[in-house]
C-alpha cells in the first residue's frame, strides 16, 4: 500500500520543472517578444515601468474585474503585490476556465475520454514568466519594491535575472537592497536579542539547488517542505503542483531565485539553528553553465537533482568548485542508473553523506527530513559564508551583469557615501552640519505659540511682550542665517538638484545609508524603552531613552528639515539680498520630489511645529507644476503609537512610509497619489494626498513629556486638513482607546465649529475571527457610548454644550464605520507571509474609502486651497490646548460670498417693495378725485385691500428669499459646505426682514390713508367754491355781453374785481382745527415707558414736554450710577469715560432721529403718529445695541423727552405749514389771476386750445413727472451703489471705510471715525455717492429712463382718450387723469383751477397737449441736466445715503471691548463678530494709576491670563479667556497672524499724543515694534484681516 502511495506522489511528476528549456536559440527573441505582447508589455521593455505608473488609482485598483484577458495579468499580480497578498502568484485568466467548465457542465452522461483529456495547460502563463518579464520591464524602483514585498510575501525572489533576447543575466541586487530582515539566531535566544539586518549586507551560508537533465522529483516543491515547518507550510517556490505552476516556461528558465530561512530563536519550532540562504536555478544546468558556475563559486553547497547521470559528466567535474557538491536522485524513477552514478560519484570524490536517494521505502517526509539534516550539516561543517554585496565580483568574472552598474546609481552612490561617511556621531553630526534644526528651531516654536497663547505674560503690558517675543524671533532667525550652508547640505541640495531618476537613486541611497547607521543603535534602544515602557516606574529612565532616541535618528527628513530652515531663515532677509535670491529655487525643487513620489514633512515631531512658509511655498510651487490639474483629496490614518499605521497605508496605497524597528513615524508627513482619468470622473479629484501621522502617546508616556499637547495638534491639525480619517485603535486597551479617542473627539468638534464634516473610519487591527463583526457588536456599543461621552465632555470644554452626541459631530455609524482588520502576520515571523486576509481587508476598507470619497458631496480642494486651509488651522491650533480658535481665508470666501448674494436678495426685496409702496401711496393721493377704474367705495376698504394685497407679496418675496437659500446651499462649488452652520442664521435673517418692511409698509399704507381721509373734508370744500366761483364768472360774462358794448380790458378787470370780492364775502370758510401734535406725542412716549415702572413715570411727570429739547442735551448720571462704569484688568478703570460715551450714544441717536425728522418735513405732508412711533422704536433699538453701556432709567427717559420734544415742536410746525398750504381760501387766492385771464378769454372768445394746453401741461403734469421721477431715482442710485464693492458686504464696507483713513493718513477723520461712527460713515457714504455720480451723465441716464416711461404713459393715455367717448374737454381730460392716477398723482387743486371756464376744442386740446408733453419732456431733461448730484440727493423721497447705512451697519452692535463695530451678515445672526479689533485705548480705556492709554487689543486679551471688569461682572474681575460667559452673543477671534492688527498699531503709534489729548489722558507707551511699522504694512495687514485677496 506505502509503495503506491509513493509512486503516486512522485512517478507523475515531469512537469515544467523538469522541462528543458524551449529549444533553439533562434526562436528565443521571438519567445521574449511574444510573451511581452501577450502581456501587453512591449512597450515597457524600452521605456521602463516606474512606480508612479504603478501606484496610481486607476479602475483596476478598486474594483474586482475578474483578468479576462492576457495582458491584464501583469497589472492583477501588480496590484496583489503591491498589497502584500499572498495569493499574488496564483494569477491566470477566467475565460481559460470558463470555457472548460462550460465544455463539462454541457455534458452530463459518462465519457471518461473526455475526463483524460484535461484542460490543456499551454495557454495559461507561469507565474515565473510573469515575474521574469515584470521585472525586465521595470526600473529600478519598481524592481526593488517588488523584491521587498515578494520578500514579505515569503515569496523567492530574483537573484539572477535572465535575458533569452540578449542571453545575459543581471544579479539583481540593488533589488533586494531594500530587504531588512530581522531574526533571533539561537545564540541569541537566552538574552531575548536579535539581529536587525539588510540581506545585502549580511554574512550568510547560501545553499543551491539546480537540476541536471531531467528529474522526476519536484525540485521546488521539496524546497518549499524543506523550509516549512510541520504547521507552517508556504510555498515559496513556484513548483508545478500550484496554480498555472505546470505552465511550460517561456522565459524565466536560467532565472536563479533567493530566499532565507530565518530562526526565531525557539529550539522546538526553528529548522536551522542559523539563518541561511538558499537559492533554486530554474532549468538544466547544462544549459545555463553561468549561472551554475555562479552557484558553485558562492554557495557553501550545491544540491543537484537528477534522475540519470551520464558517467562523463563534465559538468561536475570541470567545475572549479569552492562549493561541496551534493547528489539527489529518485531511485524509483525509470532512467535512474546505479552505474552511472557510482562512477560519477567516484570521480568526484564524494561519500555516502553527499548522496540521497530517494528510495521506495521513502515517502515525502522521511525524504525531506533527511535531505534538511544534510543541509544541516553542510551548513554546520562548513564555515563558508557570504554577502550578496560581495557576489559582485564573481559575477564580472562570469559576464554577469550588476543592476547597480547604471552610472546614475554609481553617482549617486558616490554623492550619498560622501554625505554619510562624515558620520560618526550622530549627535555631533546634526549639530555640526544641520544646525538649523536643533535648538534653534525648537525655540523658534516655542516663542511663535507664546505669541498666541501668551501664557508668561504674568503682569506685563501684552503688547509690550508681544514686541519682546517678536525681537527675540527676529534675533533667531539672525543667527539662523548667521551659519554658512553646511558641506553636507552644499551637497545634498547640489545631488537632490540633478536629473531625475539619479536624484531618486541618491535619495535612495540616503536613506539606505543613514537606515543602516542608525539602525544598530535605534533598535537596541527601541526594544530598551519597549520594555521599560511596560513597568513605567522610572519616569526618567524613560524619559532619557526617548531623548536619546531622538538625538540617534538620522534620516533623510533631518536633511529636507535644514533645507526648509535655511529657506525661512532666508525668507527673513530683504527681498534683494543675495542670499535669499540664491535660495528661492528650493521649494520648487521639494515640490517636484512630491510629484515623485517622495513624502514631505508637514509637522516636524520633534520640534511639533510646522514650517510654515517653507511647506506653503513648497506646495504652491507644486500647485504651478500640476496646474490645472490641482484637485486633491486627503485621507490621513491616527492611532496609538505602534500601532501598524505606517503599514496600513502602506498595503492600502503600495506607498513607502518608513516602517521598521529602528524608525517611527515623527510628526506628519504626506505623500502625493495620482489618480487615473479613469477615476477622476468618480473622485472629482487629480490626486490622492495621504497623510501619515506619528503614534499619538499613550496616557502613562504622555505625561513624562507633556506631548498630550502635542497629540491634540497634530489630531486637529491631520482631522482638520483631511476629508476622511482613519482611526486605529485596539480593543483591548480600553484607557489608551478612551484617552485617544478624546483627543480624536476634540479634534472633529474643532472641525464641526469650522464647517468641515470629515468622515471617519474606525480601524480594529488583529481581529482574527470570522464572527468578528458580529461578536464585537457589543464592543461597537461599548466604543459609541464611549464617544458619546467623549463628545460631551469635549462640548463641555469647548464651551459647544449642544453637541451630546458623537453623530452630531461627524458622519459615523457603527456599522459601516468599523473595519476589523487580522492580524499582519500569518504565523510566527520572521518566517511568517504576510496573512492574506490581512491584504484582503485592507483592500475592502481601501474600497471603501474611495467610494465614500466620490459620494462626497462636498467639491475636492484645489492645492493652493489645501495650503490656505493648513495654515489657518495650524495657527488656530497654535493658540492653545482646548482654546480652538479657527479664521480662514476659505470660510471667510464662502462667508463673504454667502452675504454677497443674500445682500443682492435682500435689495430685490427691498427694492421691489418700495416700488411696490410708491404705487399704493399713488393710488391712495388719487381716491376720490376721479372715479379711478380700480375705485374701492371707501377709503377703508382701499386700505384694507392694499394692506392684503401687500402681506402676499410680501410672503412671495420671503420665500422667494428661502427658496434662494436652499438652493445656494444645495450647490456643490464654493466651499458652500464650510457656511452650512450659517443656514440658520439667514433663514432667520429673511424672516425678520419680512417682519421689518411689513410694520413698515403697513404703517405707511395707514399714515398716506388717514391723511387722504383727513383730506377728503377740506377738497369737497374746495370744489364747492370753485364751482361756486365758476357759476359768478359765468353770470358775470352773461352780464357784460348783454350790454352790447366793446368792454376793455381796464373795465373787465373792474368788473371781475368787484364779482371776486362780493363773492369771497358771501362764500363760508369755516376756521380750519389744527391739531395740538405736542398730546399725540406725550401719549405715545407714556405709552412706550409704560412698562418701565413707576420711576420713569415720575420723571416724565416733572417736566412738560414742551419745554423739553431746547437746549442741548447733556448727560448727567445720577450719584448711584456714578460708579457702574466699566473697569478693566488689573489697573485698568475708567470714570469719566463712561460720561463721554454716554455722551456720544445719545449724540448719534440724536442725530439719527434729526435725520428723519428732515425726511418727513421735506415730503411736505400732514403729521401722523406713526412718524412719532418711528423715532421712539428707534431710539429703543440703539440702547438695545448700546446694552453694554447699561443706560440707566434716568438718561432713558431724559434723552426720549428730549428727542420727543423737539419732535414734536417740528412736526407742529409741519402739520401748521399743511394746513396753511391747503386751507381753502389761501387756494381761492393763489388762482384769482388765472380765474381772471380765463373770465377775459371766454368773454373775447378766444381760442383756448394751446393756452389750456400748455396750462394743463405746466400745472398738472410736469409736477407729478417730477415727483415720480424723484419716487424712483432714489431707489436707482441704491441700486447703482449696490454694485461697487464697497458696498457689496459689511465686510468690504468696513475695509473700504478703513482703507479710505489710512490712505487720507489724517487724525481728525480718525477720531470722528471712532468717536462719532454713524455720523462719519454716513457723511462718508454721501461722499461716495457723490463720487461715482460726479459724472452727471449716470444718474441722467437713470432720469431720462423715468422722464421717457411718463411721457410713453401719457401720450398713450392721450391717444386712448382720443378713440374714447369723452363727448367733452372735461371727460376727455378726466379720463386722462383716471389712466394715469396708478403712476403720477397730479394735484386736485391744479386740476380743479385748470377746469373751469373752459370752453377749448377737445380735438385742437389734445394736438396741443401732444406738442406741450414733447416740450415738458425737453424742458425737464434741461432742468436735470442743470442740477447736481446735490440737488438731486435733496428732492429724493428715499435717502440713499441714510438706506446703505441702514443696510451695511447691520446689527449695529459693537464690539464689548474696543467698540470695532460687528459684520456678521443679516440681522438675525446669533453670534456678533468683526474681522479687526483696535487698541482699547481708542475706546478712551487708561491706566488707572497712571492716566495712560491703553495700548492692549482684545483680540489678543482674549487668549492671555488678564482680566477684566464692568457693570455685566457686577464689578467682579473676569478671567479674558472666559468672556463669553459674560458677553455670550460676541466672538472675538484671536487675530488671523501676528500682523493681522498691525493697521491699529500704525495709527496708535502715529497718533498717540493726538488721541491723549483729544481723550484728555497721557500718551500710551507705545511697544518699539509698533514705531517700526509703515503704511505699507499697515495696508498688507487691513488686507490680511478682511482676507481681502
Amino acid at each position: 500500500m506505502e509503495d503506491v502511495s509513493d509512486e503516486d506522489s512522485f512517478v507523475d511528476l515531469y512537469s515544467a520543472e523538469d522541462t528543458p528549456p524551449t529549444p533553439q536559440t533562434g526562436c528565443k527573441e521571438t519567445q521574449m517578444e511574444s510573451l511581452l505582447e501577450d502581456l501587453g508589455l512591449e512597450q515597457h521593455y524600452k521605456e521602463k515601468l516606474s512606480l508612479s505608473t504603478i501606484l496610481q488609482i486607476n479602475e483596476k485598483t478598486i474594483t474586482d474585474e475578474p483578468v479576462k484577458r492576457n495582458s491584464d495579468l501583469p497589472w492583477y499580480f501588480l496590484k496583489k503585490l503591491m498589497m502584500v497578498n499572498v495569493t499574488a502568484r496564483n494569477v491566470k485568466c477566467t475565460s481559460v476556465c470558463d470555457s472548460n467548465c462550460d465544455a463539462a457542465s454541457g455534458n452530463t452522461g459518462l465519457d471518461l475520454d473526455n475526463l483524460l483529456n484535461s484542460p490543456n495547460s499551454g495557454d495559461m502563463l507561469n507565474p515565473l514568466d510573469i515575474i521574469t518579464a515584470l521585472f525586465l520591464c521595470s526600473d529600478g524602483f519598481v524592481q526593488q519594491e517588488m523584491a521587498l514585498k515578494m520578500s514579505m510575501c515569503q515569496f523567492s525572489v530574483p537573484l539572477l535575472l535572465p535575458n533569452c533576447e540578449t542571453e545575459q543575466c543581471t544579479l539583481m541586487l540593488w533589488a533586494m537592497r531594500d530587504i531588512v530582515k530581522k531574526y533571533r539566531p539561537q545564540s541569541l535566544s537566552v538574552s531575548k536579542g536579535f539581529i536587525e539586518d539588510r540581506v545585502v549586507l549580511s554574512d550568510l551560508p547560501m545553499i543551491s539547488f539546480v537540476r541536471l537533465g531531467e528529474c522526476s522529483l519536484s525540485k521546488s516543491e521539496i524546497l518549499n517542505k524543506l523550509l516549512s515547518n510541520s504547521q507552517q507550510y508556504h510555498d515559496t517556490f513556484v513548483h508545478c503542483n500550484m496554480e498555472c505552476g505546470d505552465s511550460p516556461r517561456r522565459i524565466s528558465n536560467g532565472l536563479v531565485e533567493i530566499t532565507w530561512y530565518l530562526p526565531c530563536g525557539n529550539k522546538n519550532m526553528d529548522l536551522f539553528s542559523e539563518p541561511v540562504a538558499v537559492a533554486n536555478l530554474r532549468g538544466d544546468i547544462a544549459s545555463f553553465e553561468t549561472q551554475y558556475s555562479f552557484l558553485c563559486q558562492t554557495s557553501t553547497a550545491v544540491f543537484v537533482f537528477f534522475d540519470n547521470l551520464d558517467s562523463e559528466c563534465r559538468l561536475l567535474t570541470n567545475q572549479h568548485h569552492k562549493a561541496q557538491i551534493y547528489l539527489v536522485g529518485n531511485h524509483q524513477s525509470k532512467q535512474f542508473s546505479l552505474d552511472a552514478l557510482k562512477k560519477v560519484a567516484t570521480k568526484l570524490g564524494l561519500t555516502n553523506s553527499n548522496i540521497i536517494l530517494k528510495t521506495k521505502q521513502m515517502n515525502d517526509a522521511d525524504f525531506v527530513s533527511k535531505l534538511r539534516n544534510t543541509v544541516r550539516d553542510a551548513v554546520e561543517s562548513s564555515k563558508k559564508k557570504m554577502r550578496i554585496e560581495q557576489m559582485t565580483d564573481i559575477a564580472y568574472e562570469l559576464g554577469i551583469l550588476v543592476d547597480e552598474d547604471s552610472p546614475e546609481c554609481q553617482t549617486a552612490k558616490k554623492n550619498a557615501d560622501a554625505i554619510t561617511a562624515e558620520i560618526h556621531d550622530t549627535l555631533k553630526y546634526k549639530e555640526a552640519q544641520l544646525p538649523r534644526q536643533g535648538k534653534i528651531w525648537k525655540d523658534l516654536t516655542c516663542l511663535e505659540k507664546e505669541e498666541f497663547r501668551l501664557q508668561k505674560v504674568g503682569s506685563e503690558n501684552i503688547e509690550m511682550y508681544k514686541g519682546n517675543l517678536k525681537v527675540q524671533k527676529t534675533k533667531l532667525r539672525g543667527k539662523q542665517n548667521s551659519y554658512d550652508i553646511s558641506t553636507a547640505m552644499t551637497c545634498f541640495i547640489n545631488a537632490v538638484s540633478s536629473p531625475g531618476i539619479e536624484r531618486c537613486y541618491f535619495l535612495k541611497w540616503m536613506r539606505i545609508n543613514l537606515d543602516n547607521l542608525s539602525r544598530e543603535k535605534l533598535s537596541d534602544l527601541r526594544e530598551q524603552y519597549k520594555k521599560k515602557c511596560k513597568s513605567s516606574d522610572n519616569k526618567e529612565e524613560i524619559k532619557d531613552i526617548d531623548r536619546q532616541l531622538s538625538n540617534s535618528s538620522l534620516g533623510t527628513e533631518h536633511f529636507f528639515r535644514e533645507m526648509g530652515q535655511i529657506y525661512e531663515a532666508s525668507v527673513s532677509l530683504p527681498e534683494t539680498h543675495p542670499s535669499r535670491q540664491q535660495l528661492q529655487h528650493l521649494p520648487k525643487l521639494c515640490a517636484g520630489l512630491l510629484l515623485d513620489g517622495f513624502p514631505l514633512e508637514l509637522v516636524d515631531g520633534d520640534a511639533s511645529n510646522i514650517p510654515l512658509r517653507w511647506v506653503s511655498d513648497v506646495l504652491s510651487q507644486l500647485n504651478v507644476l500640476v496646474s490645472p490639474k490641482s484637485k486633491i483629496l486627503v485621507v490621513t490614518v491616527l492611532g496609538v503609537q505602534s500601532t501598524g499605521k505606517s503599514t496600513l497605508l502602506n498595503t492600502m496605497f503600495g506607498v513607502q512610509f518608513a516602517v521598521s524597528s529602528g524608525r517611527c513615524t515623527r510628526g506628519a508627513f504626506m505623500l502625493l497619489i495620482r489618480v487615473n482619468e479613469d477615476v477622476k470622473k468618480v473622485l472629482n479629484c487629480d490626486f490622492m494626498v495621504i497623510i501619515d501621522t506619528e503614534g499619538l502617546k499613550s496616557p502613562e508616556l504622555a505625561q513624562l513629556d507633556d506631548s498630550h499637547e502635542h497629540d491634540n495638534e497634530l489630531a486637529t491639525l491631520v482631522v482638520g486638513l483631511s476629508d476622511i480619517t482613519i482611526i486605529n485603535i485596539a480593543m483591548e486597551n480600553s484607557t489608551e482607546m478612551k484617552d485617544i479617542l478624546q483627543i480624536v473627539v476634540h479634534a472633529f468638534l474643532r472641525m464641526k465649529e469650522v464647517g468641515k464634516k470629515p468622515k471617519c473610519q474606525f480601524v480594529h487591527q488583529n481581529v482574527s475571527d470570522v464572527s468578528a463583526h458580529e461578536k464585537n457588536l457589543r464592543d461597537r456599543k461599548l466604543l459609541l457610548q464611549q464617544l458619546n461621552e467623549m463628545t460631551q465632555a469635549a462640548a463641555k470644554m469647548e464651551k459647544k454644550e449642544e453637541n451630546k452626541s458623537f453623530t452630531d459631530v461627524m458622519e459615523y455609524s457603527p456599522d459601516t464605520g468599523n473595519w476589523y482588520i487580522p492580524g499582519l502576520w500569518n504565523g510566527n515571523p520572521p518566517m511568517a507571509p504576510v496573512n492574506a486576509g490581512y491584504s484582503e481587508a485592507v483592500y475592502e476598507l481601501k474600497k471603501n474609502i474611495i467610494q465614500m470619497l466620490g459620494n462626497c458631496n462636498s467639491s475636492a480642494n484645489k492645492i493652493s486651497e489645501f495650503t490656505e486651509w493648513m495654515s489657518s488651522l495650524w495657527n488656530a491650533v497654535k493658540h492653545e490646548n482646548f482654546i480652538f480658535s479657527f479664521r480662514n481665508s476659505l470660510v471667510a470666501d464662502a462667508y463673504m460670498r454667502l452675504c454677497t448674494e443674500f445682500n443682492k436678495w435682500e435689495w430685490e426685496f427691498k427694492k421691489d417693495m418700495y416700488t411696490w409702496v410708491t404705487n399704493a401711496e399713488t393710488r391712495i393721493s388719487n381716491f376720490g378725485k376721479f372715479a379711478l377704474k380700480s375705485e374701492k367705495h371707501d377709503m377703508r376698504e382701499l386700505l384694507t385691500s392694499l394692506k392684503n394685497e401687500a402681506c402676499t407679496v410680501l410672503s412671495k418675496w420671503e420665500t422667494k428669499i428661502l427658496e434662494n437659500l436652499t438652493k445656494y446651499f444645495k450647490q456643490t462649488e464654493g466651499h458652500v459646505y464650510l457656511v452650512e452652520g450659517y443656514k440658520e442664521e439667514f433663514s432667520n435673517s429673511a424672516k425678520s426682514l419680512r417682519r421689518e418692511i411689513q410694520s413698515s409698509v403697513l404703517n405707511q399704507l395707514t399714515a398716506a390713508a388717514e391723511i387722504k381721509q383727513g383730506m377728503a373734508e377740506l377738497d369737497r370744500v374746495k370744489k364747492n367754491h370753485t364751482k361756486q366761483l365758476e357759476e359768478r364768472v359765468c353770470a358775470l360774462i352773461e352780464d357784460c355781453r348783454k350790454k352790447k358794448v366793446k368792454m376793455t380790458d381796464k373795465e373787465l378787470d373792474k368788473e371781475f374785481d368787484e364779482m371776486w370780492d362780493k363773492t369771497l364775502k358771501e362764500l363760508s370758510f369755516c376756521e380750519q382745527k389744527v391739531t395740538d401734535v405736542f398730546t399725540s406725542v406725550s401719549h405715545n412716549l407714556r405709552a412706550n415707558l409704560s412698562h418701565k415702572g413707576s420711576h420713569a413715570n415720575e420723571i416724565l411727570n416733572k417736566k412738560d414736554l414742551k419745554n423739553c429739547g431746547q437746549m442741548p442735551f447733556k448727560y448727567k448720571p445720577t450719584v448711584e450710577g456714578a460708579f457702574n462704569q466699566f473697569k478693566h484688568t488689573v489697573k485698568k478703570l475708567f470714570n469719566k469715560d463712561q460720561v463721554v460715551a454716554m455722551q456720544q450714544m445719545a449724540d448719534s441717536i440724536i442725530a439719527a432721529c434729526e435725520d428723519i425728522l428732515i425726511q418727513k418735513m421735506e415730503r411736505k405732508t400732514n403729521y401722523h403718529e406713526t412718524y412719532i412711533l418711528e423715532i421712539l422704536h428707534m431710539i429703543d433699538e440703539r440702547l438695545q445695541n448700546n446694552q453694554n453701556l447699561k443706560a440707566d432709567i434716568e438718561f432713558e427717559v431724559s434723552l426720549k423727552q428730549y428727542i420727543c420734544g423737539f419732535a414734536a415742536r417740528t412736526f407742529q410746525k409741519m402739520h401748521e405749514d399743511f394746513i396753511h398750504v391747503n386751507d381753502p381760501k389761501t387756494c381761492l387766492k393763489q388762482n384769482k389771476e388765472k380765474f381772471r385771464a380765463d373770465f377775459k378769454d371766454v368773454f373775447n372768445e378766444r381760442n383756448q386750445c394751446q393756452k389750456k394746453a400748455e396750462e394743463f401741461t405746466d400745472r398738472c403734469l410736469k409736477p407729478a413727472v417730477e415727483d415720480f421721477v424723484n419716487r424712483s431715482l432714489g431707489p436707482d442710485i441704491i441700486g447703482e451703489m449696490l454694485t461697487c464693492h464697497q458696498f457689496s458686504t459689511r465686510i468690504f464696507f468696513q475695509y473700504s471705510v478703513l482703507q479710505d483713513l489710512l490712505s487720507k493718513d489724517d487724525f481728525e477723520n480718525y477720531r470722528r471715525y471712532i468717536c462719532s461712527y454713524e455720523g462719519y460713515v454716513k457723511e462718508w457714504t454721501l461722499n461716495q455717492i457723490k463720487e461715482h455720480f460726479a459724472d452727471p451723465s449716470k444718474a441722467l441716464e437713470f432720469e431720462y429712463r423715468h422722464v421717457q416711461s411718463s411721457i410713453n404713459s401719457i401720450n398713450n393715455v392721450i391717444n386712448k382718450a382720443k378713440t374714447g367717448r369723452s363727448g367733452n374737454l372735461k371727460t376727455f381730460v378726466e379720463d386722462i387723469c383716471k389712466a394715469l392716477g396708478d403712476k403720477l398723482v397730479i394735484s386736485q387743486d391744479a386740476l380743479g383751477a385748470f377746469m373751469i371756464l373752459n370752453n377749448a376744442d377737445k380735438e385742437q386740446f389734445a394736438h396741443w397737449l401732444t406738442q406741450c408733453v414733447k416740450d415738458m419732456a425737453q424742458a425737464l431733461r434741461e432742468k436735470f441736466k442743470k442740477t447736481n448730484i446735490e440737488m438731486k440727493l435733496r428732492n429724493l423721497h428715499v435717502s440713499p445715503q441714510n438706506e446703505l447705512f441702514t443696510r451695511l451697519i447691520g446689527c449695529g452692535k459693537q464690539c464689548p471691548f474696543c467698540k470695532a463695530p460687528c459684520e456678521a451678515g443679516g440681522k438675525a445672526h446669533t453670534e456678533h463678530w468683526t474681522s479687526l479689533h483696535r487698541p482699547e485705548g481708542f475706546g478712551r480705556y487708561r491706566w488707572n494709576a497712571t492716566e495712560k492709554l491703553v495700548t492692549d487689543i482684545c483680540s489678543s486679551a482674549v487668549i492671555s491670563d488678564t482680566c477684566f471688569r464692568c457693570d455685566a461682572t457686577k464689578d467682579e474681575w473676569h478671567p479674558y479667556k472666559r468672556y463669553k460667559e459674560i458677553f455670550p452673543d460676541w466672538k472675538i477671534a484671536p487675530d488671523v497672524s501676528l500682523e493681522a492688527s498691525d493697521y491699529w498699531k500704525y495709527v496708535m503709534a502715529k497718533f498717540n499724543h493726538e488721541f491723549a489729548n483729544a481723550y484728555k489722558a497721557r500718551p500710551a507707551d507705545i511697544p518699539p515694534t509698533w514705531k517700526n511699522i509703515t503704511l505699507k504694512q499697515a495696508k498688507v495687514s487691513l488686507k490680511e484681516s478682511f482676507n481681502i485677496k
